[in-house]
């Protein structure tokens, strides 16, 4: 079904985004609006790391009171 390499080196522009988004955190939110605005239904293999972009840009849980 999806015979294409993912894009970035094949890791995908999720992962591709998570990854360099620890030198430059703005590439964050970059991913984060495109799992927002639904991409990874062209190629459902980019939703994982658009989540995890998603997840790190999320401000921490507090906890305690």
């Amino acid at each position: 079904m999806y015979d294409k390499p993912l894009r970035c080196y094949g890791c995908g522009i999720g992962w591709f985004c998570f990854l360099t988004g620890i030198l430059c955190p703005l590439v964050w939110y970059y991913a984060t609006f495109l799992y927002f605005s639904n991409h990874y239904r062209k190629d459902p293999r980019e939703r994982a790391g658009l989540a995890a972009s998603a997840i790190a840009v999320s401000p921490p849980l507090s906890l305690s009171s």
